[in-house]
């Protein structure tokens, strides 16, 4: 986590550079926490500068702004918290409605498309729906073969995931959830974040 945010304070700091490099990490264990913790203080007041700072963004999907990068690195941070609680054996965070449900959008609407350069080898056709009920957001997206999954109108789904904003976004995100799936549920691998 660290070394991603030290990433994006260089891409904070030169917004209109070419390929920005974070500081790298110690190499001591002792040292690796205090540095985490000052590159994370950083980078919060870096977020002080309001959503609108200019921002290098290397992923064209997003603005390249502060707002852009506040959203990435929140469910950045967010999906790792999970990662630690499940490792330490933990109960997992249950995220606020609104949170995960930008989450599971952000993830349909920006991260699935990154998940790989060349979709000439997918062969999913059909319309999935992705139902945040809690939140009542609805997401529906189109599979062709070939083609990167397309968000569209509503359509009569082939496959169904369904449950509270949190299971959806845990989900999709291949972390433990108690979500339904109906339908043909290998519509959804083509979903997974990366």
């Amino acid at each position: 986590m660290a070394a991603v945010q030290a990433w994006v304070l260089a891409c904070i700091a030169d917004p209109h550079g070419g390929e920005p490099r974070g500081e790298r990490p110690p190499k001591e264990w002792d040292e690796i926490v205090p540095w985490w913790d000052g590159t994370r203080a950083e980078l919060r007041r870096a977020f002080d500068s309001g959503p609108e700072t200019p921002a290098h963004m290397p992923f064209p999907c997003y603005e390249a702004n502060l707002r852009a990068w506040a959203r990435r690195q929140a469910h950045e941070a967010a999906i790792h918290r999970l990662d630690a609680e499940l490792a330490a054996g933990r109960d997992a965070t249950t995220f606020d409605t609104m949170f995960a449900a930008d989450g599971v959008d952000e993830a349909l609407s920006m991260i699935i498309h990154r998940r790989r350069a060349d979709w000439s080898a997918v062969e999913a056709r059909g319309t999935v729906l992705v139902h945040a009920e809690d939140a009542r957001r609805l997401w529906s997206l189109t599979l062709a073969p070939g083609q990167p999954p397309a968000l569209t109108g509503p359509a009569d789904p082939d496959v169904t995931l369904s449950g509270g904003a949190d299971a959806v976004y845990k989900r999709l995100w291949r972390r433990p959830a108690d979500v339904s799936i109906t339908g043909e549920a290998t519509l959804l691998d083509p979903l997974e974040t990366p």
